[in-house]
């Protein structure tokens, strides 16, 4: 510990922290612009400046160590100027657009201003680069907006380490983008849109759909179907007031009523189908390994219900949920696409079933359909454009809104999600398991799999308190367990005391760390579980942007409660899925489940 005065009062400080941590801890504000916690600390935009005795130049607060008898200043006058001043320089090479901004009153810049209280604006010359990168299907770079911080910077090159996004020239020219003059659309962007959610202004952020969805909404000739993500009914609440966490599945299932649209879906539904395709697909692959080395016969494997189901023995076997992943993987390791599940993920799975099940059982014609999903993710907007995505000509989805854009377009129509009274999914692809829930956190798809996948071996539960796999539960990056098949089936019976192994990461630099000791061969798992965004899908592209440091905590906490607070909370139990196989599917990895809900990925070139 240190001792240090910060505006005359004594302080106590660890000897590891900055000015500005020390400051904080004691509820001082200092305001920062380009700081973000445990992210991006480099002192940059110097908007966090102090005055320290005895030093002649002003200090950036977030990078200054604190030293013994310190006397620190945070506001003194030649402090609150020179913030004016940066301010305004900042300004000076910035739009004056705010009232059409998508950034409007959510600005971190503009909410700066009021903090610094900069009441003219003196400095005036020429602006920047005004390019605006329309090329992505997920993620508008508009480079008029960027003030330089390099967050973005950070977060693509270090956090998730696909490293597209860097700064390009010197000096004034500097501009923040891929290499070698490539847009985003061209270059090797996984499209996961964490640059997004880190962006202080709108100089990076989501490709707008809401005219879309309008315009749908407003065609007397089509019927408008909606489903929403699990991530989502525990992140939208904060654009309303509620506090990070807060679970409001019942009055976003009313909003969305309330917008007109014709069906609403739940793509938990669709996460509960996942489960099934995908722990049968396990399955048939650890099968598939045993008839190769010779402990299971052809016949056995039959008897089973392989026959004509068994899949390369290709192991670990990893999820395929998440499209920002799928892209990193074709993209950077490409050599072990024989590793990813060949399930779509759950939204397009259930844009699939309601244009084809759906439409027969209700007699409307697909091309008449118009399937919009509600997502916390911006690769969602890209996965909907992949060719692999279309059965009988249609797209299995037509539109994806992000959780921020669904907010924007309650506001719009009027719509107060505290006002509401909770409504409730449609059926019959509404119903859902609390194992669906738990697809929105990291762990989440692993947990919902080992659920039934163990249950279907052995006829019990899971031996977890509370059906919780807890070394794989909580925000690590890369997170492992080891189950023991014990009193299998006697069908099953050379799985017994098979030790299965699996394990979880979340952040594309911990899905490198594991596909690294799959190249090699040293990996020592059969089921890997990959989400593009740290945390899961709860704190995805499109979700709400939080100052709360627990925000992903908050929401992960919800996510399990929203399980917990169900009956049903395993996916093979859930009995419209049940009756769906029966009426249409046929089976798991049967001939319809193949043409409709598993689709293969490509090799993709690294620029």
């Amino acid at each position: 510990m240190v001792n240090i005065k910060i505006n005359g009062k004594d302080i106590q400080a660890r000897d590891d922290m900055t000015i500005l941590e020390a400051a904080r801890e004691n509820n001082i504000q200092i305001p920062t612009l380009c700081h973000l916690e445990g992210i991006h600390e480099m002192g940059a935009c110097r908007m966090c400046v102090v005055e320290v005795a005895g030093a002649k130049a002003l200090q950036a607060s977030c990078i200054a160590p604190v030293r013994e008898g310190m006397e620190v200043c945070t506001h003194s006058k030649r402090v609150r100027e020179r913030r004016k001043v940066l301010y305004e320089l900042i300004l000076s090479d910035h739009p004056k657009d705010c009232l059409n901004c998508g950034r409007n009153l959510s600005c971190e810049l503009q909410a700066l201003g009021d903090i610094i209280q900069a009441d003219e604006a003196r400095f005036k010359g020429e602006l920047s680069s005004d390019t605006v990168d329309l090329s992505s299907e997920s993620i508008v770079r508009d480079s008029a907006k960027c003030i330089l911080c390099r967050r973005c910077v950070t977060m693509c090159n270090e956090v998730q380490q696909v490293k597209i996004l860097n700064a390009q020239e010197r000096g004034f020219a500097t501009l923040i983008g891929p290499g070698n003059d490539l847009l985003m659309g061209t270059s090797t962007c996984v499209n996961c849109g964490q640059c997004t959610t880190v962006c202080p202004t709108n100089a990076l952020h989501e490709k707008d759909a809401i005219e879309t969805v309008w315009d749908a909404l407003a065609d007397p000739n089509k019927k408008v179907v909606v489903q929403t993500a699990p991530a989502v009914r525990v992140a939208i609440g904060e654009e309303f007031g509620y506090p990070a966490g807060t679970i409001v599945t019942g009055k976003m299932a009313q909003a969305l009523h309330d917008l007109g649209f014709d069906y609403v879906f739940d793509t938990n539904f669709a996460a509960d189908l996942t489960i099934m395709e995908e722990g049968y697909e396990l399955l048939s692959r650890l099968v598939g390994f045993m008839v190769g080395a010779g402990k299971v016969t052809e016949k056995q494997a039959e008897e089973l219900g392989f026959k004509g189901k068994l899949r390369q023995p290709v192991l670990p076997m990893i999820t395929s949920c998440s499209p920002g992943w799928i892209k990193y993987i074709e993209h950077y390791y490409n050599g072990q696409l024989g590793h990813l599940s060949s399930c779509k993920s759950p939204h397009m799975m259930l844009g699939a079933l309601v244009k084809s099940y759906f439409a027969e059982k209700e007699k409307i014609d697909p091309k008449d359909m118009f399937v919009v999903s509600v997502m916390p993710c911006t690769a969602k907007k890209y996965e909907i454009t992949r060719e692999e995505m279309v059965n009988g000509g249609y797209p299995n989805v037509d539109a994806v809104l992000t959780t921020r854009e669904l907010a924007v377009m309650c506001k719009q129509a009027g719509i107060d999600l505290k006002k509401l009274e909770d409504g409730k999914f449609d059926n019959p692809l509404g119903l859902s398991s609390g194992a669906a829930d738990i697809f929105g956190a990291t762990g989440g798809v692993m947990e919902a799999a080992l659920r039934t996948v163990y249950e279907l071996l052995t006829g019990r539960e899971i031996p977890f308190d509370n059906l919780h796999v807890e070394p794989i539960k909580g925000l690590e990056k890369i997170k492992s367990a080891a189950i023991t098949l014990e009193g299998v089936k006697d069908e099953w019976k050379f799985l017994e005391g098979v030790e299965v192994k699996v394990a979880v990461t979340s952040g594309l630099a911990g899905a490198s760390t594991l596909l690294d000791q799959i190249k090699k061969g040293e990996s020592p798992y059969h089921f890997i579980e990959v989400m593009a965004c740290p945390g899961g899908c709860i704190t995805g592209g499109g979700q709400p942007r939080s100052d709360d440091a627990d925000v992903r905590a908050k929401r992960m906490n919800a996510i399990y409660a929203e399980d917990e607070g169900k009956t049903l909370r395993k996916s093979h139990e859930n009995k419209d899925l049940q009756q769906l196989y029966k009426d249409f599917l046929g089976e798991p990895l049967g001939h319809v489940s193949h043409e409709l809900l598993h689709t293969e990925y490509v090799q993709r070139n690294r620029y």
